[in-house]
């Protein structure tokens, strides 16, 4: 560490992302992304011409994209606000509606991002226990005067909140925002988008990085009340009003018109979620009812950290989590149905090792 660095961030610890190693051709299912490229309509519109324009700056309001994600989600463009990545919204929302007065409550078990937000703004934050099935228990997250963050589904168990209890812990909530993070809803999760005309303290995120197929581009949205979008758009222009690029912008426009080609890709996603869930259980594993474009999984005689070596080692990445209550487990993201027989050929092989 630096002797340079300030003092309130000398016990920080950062976020790990999913790991990238170079060394060797892996079977990559430890990051969440999407298997399938981008649509046709993305190639087309990073043209050359296009590339000749990055010598001027962005629009900073983003208005075209805007635009056309308001008219799919049915909303005003004054209740979409764009960002670099879902990420890029999380910390808008945790510098915006957290302070010395109002902590943030999460799940213990959640997007590991959650609490390096919080530790990094010095705020008081509150972990709310998962069930023993790992479920969320919308009882957890009533009378705690705090700003409410919950990823639906839920990371890394792929378990989702219906519509009926997000709404419940809304109304649980009427004086601090509700920040219900979609990373992963369309692999067959509900959004919270009907209740947002309803509860002004509702706070959507999403990303183009998982369904959409654009997580090297750095894209997300939120969608919120017009007061909430101008927070966070105080925030945004008080720290990188030029937070999106231009290749960036037009790749989303191009995804947000290319919407069919996405969706079916879900529905693969989907199909091959089952596929990959019932071949695991035939071989003894016990996994969660994901509703993400992963799996959580483990097995009674193939502890979580083991797994995920011996699996490495083979050329297969995924991804294992140190929390005590997990550690048996590993986040398997959904890929290919090649890549997903690959993963199974070499599950099925360590099993022969015990």
């Amino acid at each position: 560490m630096s002797r340079f660095l300030s003092a309130r961030f000398a016990a920080l610890q950062a976020y790990t992302p999913g790991e990238q190693p170079q060394d060797m051709a892996y079977t990559k299912l430890n990051t969440n992304e999407s298997p399938y490229p981008p649509s046709p309509g993305v190639f087309a519109a990073l043209s050359s011409s296009e590339i000749a324009r990055l010598q001027l700056y962005p629009d900073p309001e983003g208005k075209r994209l805007r635009a056309k994600l308001a008219a799919r989600y049915g909303v005003s463009p004054q209740n979409v606000l764009l960002a670099n990545g879902s990420d890029e919204i999380l910390n808008f929302a945790f510098m915006a509606f957290c302070d010395s007065a109002t902590p943030v409550i999460f799940p213990d078990i959640s997007y590991g991002f959650y609490p390096v937000y919080a530790r990094l703004y010095g705020l008081s934050y509150k972990t709310a226990p998962l069930k023993e099935d790992f479920t969320i228990d919308p009882k957890h997250y009533g009378g705690n005067d705090a700003t409410v963050v919950l990823a639906n589904p839920n990371a890394p168990t792929g378990i989702a909140l219906s519509l009926e209890q997000i709404e419940a812990i809304l109304k649980a909530n009427p004086d601090h925002i509700v920040l219900v993070d979609e990373a992963y809803v369309d692999f067959g999760a509900q959004s919270a988008l009907p209740l947002l005309g309803r509860y002004d303290n509702l706070l959507i995120a999403q990303t183009f990085s998982k369904s959409r197929s654009l997580a090297g581009a750095r894209l997300g949205f939120a969608l919120a009340s017009e007061d909430v979008i101008a927070d966070l758009d105080t925030i945004r222009y008080s720290t990188n009003p030029y937070n999106l690029n231009r290749l960036t912008l037009l790749a989303g426009e191009a995804a947000v018109e290319d919407a069919a080609y996405y969706e079916a890709n879900a529905q693969t996603i989907i199909q091959t979620r089952a596929y990959t869930a019932a071949a695991l259980r035939e071989l003894g594993f016990a996994l969660t009812n994901s509703k993400a474009n992963f799996l959580f999984a483990s097995h009674p005689a193939l502890p979580g950290g083991a797994l995920y070596r011996r699996l490495k080692e083979l050329g297969v990445l995924v991804r294992h989590f140190g929390n005590p209550r997990i550690q048996n487990y590993v986040r398997i993201t959904v890929g290919t149905q090649g890549q997903m027989d690959t993963l199974l050929a070499c599950v099925r092989r360590i099993l022969t090792e015990q």
